[in-house]
């Protein structure tokens, strides 16, 4: 029971994460049905009613369904191939036995009563049909050759004033079915495509496919150009829930203490500040990589949204884009890093963003945190000729755009390479997700790893 309940949410899940698609489906329902009413528009229908005088000694029963055994007998004979052939010279327009079959519909709207329905394309055919067929059932129920004996029946009422929806009514009808089979068959199509899907969704999943606790999930913006980075740059505010989790993502790698979000002022200098960390380089400064996946544009963002948010509490913050393995994935985060920043951002003085090629990068004497921004190629991930060595290193990847394998191959060559990943990223969390992603027994935190020189960033300011 309880693998039931579970297929049962995670079919619900995969189908809210596909909503985009059964929603095209939907709409293409609508439009199939509301094409088909207008194509092929509604037949009328025109009804004639027979009243029936049972023979005194048939007594009037009905069975468990509700139905009158005699009138029901009267039914099937009115729809036998022996009244429908006779009434085929009088049924309009001309038709075989089998259009006519499909054309007309015998029933009983009341006990002794037998009505029959025919449809056509416009009122007089139908008018015309029905009566035809009507009048062939009295003929022969009251003939000696009738095979349930002569049946005294007599035209209650002909058919007259056919009827047929409006064509408005016509088309919300088939719009309406075709929205329905449109979600079924959306929903079937999610499942099929849903389920053969790797890519990770949930915190849990993305924790344990490296074994690396999930440090801070937030979402991200996705700017689609120079323009939108800056502003990323310049007014990046997380919610309360998400400026903690990145605080703590900071205070997990070792970066924060005592002092955190202090003012220039209250520090008395930036040096004194930041001396005597254990996560520190000798410079004072606390150096981060956040690798992510060339394909993965929305953990792309994660590494400027961080140092924003640094910079927001007041640590003096580098971001660096170094060299890339795809450099189409970046390209245009480099140009932003060009813009020079507003009088009134919070760049100016707190945040500082460029981008690197090779060789040493300068840093300013009060720079206290550098963020390096590196995306590798999922399918063969390889850091960059000129690979900027920093203190500690996270996955940044979003919820739905990655592979345990893939991840796999880019914390191998990361490792490969002698950095360590201490954490991980997450970018969009699914708002249904309700993991946490944390590992319990984690090897240890980079507060208590001793510090790693840095390759490529001077820790050192000579004058």
């Amino acid at each position: 029971m309880s693998q039931k309940a579970l297929d049962l949410r995670r079919s619900m899940q995969i189908a809210r994460r596909r909503k985009v698609l059964i929603g095209i489906i939907v709409a293409l329902g609508i439009l199939g049905g509301s094409a088909y009413a207008v194509v092929k528009p509604a037949m009328f229908t025109s009804t004639a009613l027979i009243a029936l005088t049972p023979p005194v000694s048939v007594q009037p029963t009905t069975t468990t369904s509700g139905t009158d055994p005699y009138t029901a007998t009267q039914e099937v004979v009115a729809g036998s191939n022996e009244v429908l052939l006779d009434a085929l010279p009088d049924v309009r327009p001309a038709m075989s036995l089998m259009e006519l079959r499909l054309d007309v519909q015998v029933a009983s709207p009341a006990t002794d009563i037998i009505s029959v329905s025919a449809q056509g394309k416009d009122a007089a055919d139908a008018e015309a049909t029905a009566n035809a067929v009507a009048d062939s059932y009295i003929l022969y129920v009251s003939s000696p050759h009738s095979a349930v004996g002569r049946v005294q029946a007599q035209m209650l009422e002909s058919a007259t004033n056919a009827t047929r929806p409006t064509p408005i009514e016509r088309t919300i009808i088939f719009a309406l079915l075709g929205s329905v089979a449109g979600a079924l068959i959306g929903i079937i199509v999610a499942l099929a495509i849903g389920r053969n899907d790797r890519r990770l969704r949930s915190r849990d999943e993305i924790a344990n496919s490296l074994g690396i606790p999930v440090l801070a999930s937030v979402p991200v913006a996705h700017p689609s150009g120079a323009a939108g980075w800056v502003r990323l740059f310049e007014n990046y505010n997380p919610t309360a829930v998400h400026a903690w989790q990145l605080r703590t993502a900071l205070q997990r790698l070792g970066m924060t203490g005592s002092g955190f979000g202090l003012t220039a002022d209250d520090r008395n200098g930036s040096s004194s500040y930041w001396d005597g960390r254990a996560s520190m380089d000798e410079g004072g400064r606390f150096s981060l990589t956040v690798l992510s996946l060339a394909s993965d544009a929305g953990a792309l963002a994660l590494g400027p949204q961080l140092a924003a948010f640094a910079a927001s509490q007041n640590i003096p913050t580098s971001l660096v884009v170094g060299p890339q393995q795809d450099a189409a994935a970046t390209a245009i985060l480099r140009t932003a890093c060009a813009a020079p920043p507003s009088e009134a951002s919070m760049r100016h003085g707190l945040l500082r963003v460029t981008a690197h090629d090779e060789g040493s990068v300068g840093m300013h004497p009060d720079t206290a945190l550098v963020i390096v921004v590196a995306a590798v190629d999922g399918r063969a991930p390889k850091l960059p000729p000129y690979p900027i060595r920093t203190n500690a290193m996270v996955i940044g990847v979003s919820a739905g755009a990655a592979t345990a394998e893939q991840l796999a191959r880019a914390a191998v060559a990361a490792t490969a390479d002698g950095q360590e990943i201490t954490g991980i990223l997450v970018a969009d969390p699914e708002p249904t997700d309700q993991t946490t992603g944390r590992i319990p027994h984690l090897a240890g935190s980079a507060r208590h790893r001793a510090p790693g020189r840095s390759r490529g960033i001077v820790t050192e300011i000579k004058r």
